[in-house]
């Protein structure tokens, strides 16, 4: 998707003639507002499209006050609900492609991953594939966060044998990398995860932030930390707005939440990058967590298994493959930018001798 934002917001503030009633908008969310960077994200949304819009209102409900959160994207679609925060990863089940607007396996850090989505196809890939398995929805990116960790284990992982035969909560692509490797894996929505971990159901999870995460108690039970977070490089969130009601508004107003979505977006990662260090120095430090590496032979088994894992979807799903070639081609091109301008990788700071 080509636009220009500056001419988004230009537009957004041209006000003429007298004001209209606002258009009430009842967003249900995937995640609790009491949970920090994750939930708060759609809050501070909501926050920002009602201070800027004198066209529309939005209302934020909490998972399960209006629908249960695996069921957003279907109420949002026939208008039970008017919009949805979530992640599209959630819809994993219902479209090969879902996952990879959500968070792919080995793929792009947040700068790489915006610039296809909003400097090239992503967008458009996006809208597509709602339109295309019959869901009348709109869909903007509204929010993005940097790595999440691999996930919290009841025992030391000391080989990729130790995974096999494991019960683990995990999330879109990266669930499917885990079921190649023996693992059995189930998507639970994040207030449902804790309960299944206390009584057994699950051995191991993942599911956000070191900060999230320690808002949820997982250290109680699971002392093992894992990182990095090779299945969520980055993590995209979504605003699904009913399709009908999108249209209703007019230009003045989409631009409103599109703009709110962009500044949302910012605010998003910032969160997440300041607010994840004071979180793992508390969980080791007042937890009792083991901060744990996933060592280079093990990150190459997991991207081995990813590639099959995409190699099969592709082979099944046409558009599946269409939308991953179309990655991995700006991938490749984009090395030219990101290979010269960043430091190398490892790189020693003098700073830190």
């Amino acid at each position: 998707m080509k636009r220009t934002f500056a001419a988004a917001v230009a537009a957004s503030f041209v006000m003429t003639g007298a004001s209209s009633a606002q258009e009430l908008f009842e967003m249900t969310s995937g995640y609790a507002n009491n949970l920090p960077i994750l939930g708060t994200a759609s809050v501070n949304f909501v926050d920002k499209i009602n201070s800027i819009s004198t066209e529309v209102e939005f209302e934020h409900f909490n998972p399960g006050e209006l629908v249960p959160a695996l069921e957003m994207l279907d109420a949002t679609s026939n208008g039970s609900v008017d919009a949805a925060y979530s992640t599209s990863g959630y819809w994993q089940g219902k479209m090969n492609a879902a996952g990879l607007f959500a968070a792919v396996p080995f793929g792009p850090e947040p700068g790489e991953m915006l610039a296809w989505m909003l400097y090239d196809d992503g967008m458009k890939y996006f809208q597509q594939m709602y339109d295309d398995n019959g869901y009348n929805v709109k869909v903007i990116l509204c929010g993005m966060y940097a790595p999440e960790t691999s996930g919290w284990f009841k025992k030391e992982i000391n080989s990729m044998e130790d995974l096999q035969g494991l019960n683990m909560r995990f999330f879109g692509l990266g669930a499917e990398v885990m079921q190649k490797l023996g693992v059995s894996t189930s998507l639970l929505a994040g207030g449902d995860i804790f309960p299944a971990l206390e009584r057994g159901a699950i051995d191991a999870t993942e599911f956000s932030m070191p900060l999230v995460d320690a808002n949820l108690g997982f250290y109680n039970i699971a002392k093992y930390n894992y990182f990095p977070g090779w299945h969520q490089p980055s993590t995209m969130f979504e605003l699904l707005i009913n399709k009908d009601r999108w249209e209703d508004l007019d230009e003045i107003a989409q631009n409103q939440i599109e703009i709110a979505c962009m500044a949302n977006l910012a605010d998003n990662f910032a969160e997440g990058e300041a607010k994840n260090f004071p979180a793992m120095k508390e969980n080791v430090d007042e937890h009792g967590v083991e901060i744990k590496n996933w060592n280079e032979e093990q990150l190459q088994q997991f991207e081995s298994a990813w590639l099959e894992v995409a190699s099969e979807l592709g082979a099944e799903d046409p558009f599946f493959q269409e939308v991953w070639d179309d990655l991995q081609q700006f991938r490749q091109d984009y090395k030219l930018w990101s290979n010269n301008i960043y430091l190398p990788r490892p790189y020693t700071s003098v700073a830190d001798q």
